[in-house]
């Protein structure tokens, strides 16, 4: 599966403006550097899963709204929140690790 990062920065604008929020009050709930939250939005600056997982927080969402556009405001809000936070302290190494332990357990059938 191919990633379109325009069409992943248009999600995350558009979930930004749903909430009211300008790109410097996310930007700085998400601890990501000025102006690059823009580039994510155009398209033009590719974020790692972490930002992603960042964006996620900071804009009350999951990061499947963003990736495959659906997202979940269920009771599952919680642990997303949970895994993300763990996810910050990872080296890079590891955060590839754990997106790949992602991507298979993605492509599982498991039930509730």
């Amino acid at each position: 599966m191919k990633l379109d990062y325009g069409e992943i920065g248009k999600r995350i604008a558009h979930r930004r403006k749903q909430l009211g929020l300008k790109q410097a009050a996310v930007e700085e709930k998400a601890d990501i550097g000025t102006k690059y939250l823009s580039s994510i939005e155009r398209g033009i600056s590719i974020p790692s899963t972490e930002v992603i997982m960042r964006l996620a927080i900071a804009l009350d969402t999951t990061p499947d709204e963003f990736l495959v556009g659906t997202a979940r405001y269920d009771d599952e809000g919680e642990q997303w929140r949970g895994v993300a936070e763990f996810l910050r302290g990872l080296t890079p190494g590891q955060l590839a690790l754990a997106e790949e332990l992602i991507r298979v357990a993605a492509r599982q059938k498991l039930e509730k």
